[in-house]
This record gives C-alpha cells, structure tokens and sequence, in this order.
C-alpha cells in the first residue's frame, strides 16, 4: 500500500481535533473530509478509517510511540507510523516519518498486548469500574469486543416499503446486503459503503440503526393509536422507529431539551413519511406536568456514558470520566423519578440506556421501583444485550407496567 502525503495529513490533521481541540471523532472526520472534493470513496474511506483506529487504540499506540498527551504534531505523526508499522505498510522517506524504529514498534506491541490496560487500550478507571460490575471474565469479553469495528446495519422504514423490496433496491444501486436473523427489519451490509448517497436513502425507504437498537422500540409493545411519548428523543432514530410500528396512527410525541435536535427530527420524519409525530422542546417543567397521566406508553432512552457503542464511538473512551458517571447516573435517577409521571394507569414505560454497566441499568430500575414514585410500577421483563454474545452494540432495556388503579364505586348510604 502506498501512502500519499495529503491523505496523511488529513488523518493527522483530524487527530489534532480530536485529541488537542475537544471535536468528536465523526464530527471531526466529516469536516476533513469536506476538504478536498477530489477524493474518491477510497481515500475517503482510508483516512476515516485510519483517524478512528488511531483513536481506538490511542493508549497503546502512544505507548509503543512513547509520547504522551498533549500531543504536537510530531507525536501525531509518531502515532501514525506506529499504526502504519503494525499493518506492515512501508513508510515513505518523509521527514515526519524517519527514524521510525520499526523493529521496536513490533516488540513493545508483543509485550504490551499482554497487558489488558493495552491491549484494550482503556483509562485505569474504565478497567477498573469494568471489572468491579462484571466480574473479570465478563470484562475481557466485552471490551475486547467493543473495540471491533461496527457493522453498518439499516432498519427498513415499513411505513413505505418492505425489507425484500429495499435489499432489491440497494443491489440495484450496487450495495449488497443481508437480513438479520431475529431482527425483523435489519439489513447487514456486506461492505461498508455510503448508503446516504443513495436514492432509497433520500426515498426515504431506511434509516441507519445499529440492531440492538432496533429492539428498542419493540420492546416498548406500542399499538395503533395509542398516545407515545418518546422522552429524550434526540434526532429521533426510535422515534421514527415507533411511528413505524404504530403505523402512522395516534400521537407520537417527542421530547428533548435540545431544540436542534428536535429540527433534525422534523426533517427525518418528512423523509420517512412519519405523520403522527410532533416535536415538544423541554424548555420548562410545565411540558412534563401536561402530561402527566396521559401517555399510554413512555419511553425513557436516557442519555448514559455510551459504554455500548465504543464500536462507534471510540473517543468516547477518553472524553468519560469517574466523575461523569457519578454525574449521568444521578441524572438518570431523576428522568426516571420525573417522566415516569407521564404513565397512565395501566400504561407500560421502557427505560433503556446505551451502556453495559450495571449501576446505570438494573440497579437504576431497581432504586426507581423502590422510590416514592416507582411504587404503582412493576417490571415486567428486561434485557441486557451485550456487544461480545450478540455482535452489535451493547444494550439494556427495562420494560415496567404502572398498575391499573380501581375506580372506586361508591357506596348507598
């Protein structure tokens, strides 16, 4: 493989965000990419690549490399040759580049893989909460498996097609994808590509969504004509997905304290066909308390440290922090309190997070069902999904019933 000197700087200059900046890795790697308008699907996709390996495996490369944060520019291009050295790609006779020990590179990698901290390439603290709430086994499996590269998968949009119909007409726009088995709507691509690109896509005809979490909204059990309401909806992905299912009939409201957010959901909704869905901007406690007692169904997909979806999200591994955790379980403790007010009598709520950690999942469920407002629900099931036994990202789902109260019948006197 030959490297070419713009497609280096860019996966250089993308690092340089990421890491001394503060940008997240996709948003930082969508700006590079708007730079040159020459670049084909191949080098686009080789400095994407290349930006999200670097930061997946920061901490062991920038050990191997010996550099340490914050990085110049030069240890950029330090950790550059490390992850050109260890896929055995010839380093050109740049000056950025010379004097790569490469012999060294392979030996200290050899010896820090055996070390799990490394291996992995996680903080001390991450390993350390891993091992406390899943036991070492448990860990090993999982956060290796969360550092493979995720699978791109789509959700079938039946509101205006079937899943037949669309794997069809993406072959005929040269993608090649399959069904997945359990997930009734998913699409696995063969081969990474950019479906965004495609006329199905701006038809309209699916949305990318990894498929635990298009369990999600299934598990939510809603109906035709039902009153949902989708809590932190954020751009939307399983509010669409619940349209969906409720096939266009009843209210779908969304909720978010984010009013970008909600435009972006707007704009998805027109795409797909979604009529039965209208957006609420949390701007006051008064948006809550209108609805207290009204929806049928609620679900809770609450923001959470994304332990879940490392898959996509590698820089989350350095951004999270003890404090962080300590921060967003307490938030989730009083979504829970809060929005489950909007349940009515006999109504089901989901509580579902993007993490594998148990004091952000069950034990939340737990200390909500004990509290002053959790004492009208019950559970009724819950799933923990994770990334090493189901190949997607890792998931949980709690699904809880509020009991139906008794109208009382009053007495003769």
């Amino acid at each position: 493989m030959r490297l070419h000197r713009n497609l280096v700087f860019g996966v250089v200059d993308g690092l340089q965000m990421i890491f001394n900046e503060g940008i997240y890795a996709s948003k930082a790697v969508e700006q590079i990419l708007k730079r040159d308008k020459r670049w084909g699907s191949r080098d686009r996709g080789f400095i994407a690549e290349t930006v999200y390996d670097i930061v997946r495996w920061k901490r062991l490369y920038s050990e191997i490399a010996e550099v340490k944060e914050p990085f110049s520019r030069a240890n950029f291009f330090r950790l550059f040759a490390v992850w050109a050295v260890l896929r055995g790609i010839s380093l050109p006779d740049w000056k950025q580049l010379e004097d790569t020990p490469t012999r060294r590179i392979k030996g200290r990698f050899d010896e820090l893989s055996k070390i799990r901290i490394y291996r992995e390439s996680i903080p001390d603290w991450l390993d350390e909460i891993g091992v406390t709430s899943m036991g070492e086994n448990k860990w090993n499996k999982e956060i290796h498996a969360l550092n493979q590269l995720a699978p791109v998968v789509l959700r079938t949009n039946i509101l205006k097609t079937s899943v037949p119909y669309l794997k069809k007409r993406l072959y005929d726009e040269g993608i090649d994808a399959d069904t997945v088995k359990g997930y009734p709507h998913a699409l696995q691509l063969k081969e990474r590509a950019n479906v965004f690109a495609t006329e199905a896509f701006k038809e309209g005809l699916f949305e990318v969504q990894d498929a635990s979490s298009q369990l999600v909204s299934p598990f939510l059990d809603v109906s035709p004509g039902q009153r949902v309401v989708d809590a932190c909806a954020g751009a939307g992905g399983k509010s669409l997905h619940l349209a969906a299912l409720m096939e266009n009939k009843g209210q779908l409201i969304a909720l978010d304290i984010y009013a970008n957010k909600l435009h972006e959901l707007k704009r998805r909704a027109k795409r797909n066909g979604a009529h039965n869905l209208e957006t609420r901007l949390i701007d006051s406690t008064k948006v809550i308390k209108k609805l207290h007692n009204k929806a049928d169904r609620v679900l809770i997909d609450a923001p959470c440290t994304g332990l879940g979806v490392l898959k996509r999200n590698p820089d989350t591994k350095w951004k999270l922090s003890p404090e962080f955790l300590e921060k967003i379980t307490q938030t989730q403790k009083e979504l829970l309190r809060d929005y489950s007010k909007m349940v009515k009598d006999g109504g089901k709520m989901v509580y579902a997070t993007c993490s594998i950690l148990p004091q952000e999942n069950s034990k939340q469920v737990e200390g909500f069902l004990k509290s002053e407002e959790g004492k009208t629900f019950s559970l009724v099931k819950e799933q923990h999904i994770f990334a090493h036994s189901s190949g997607y990202d890792g998931f949980y789902m709690a699904l809880l019933q509020k009991t139906e109260v008794p109208k009382e019948t009053s007495k003769e006197k």
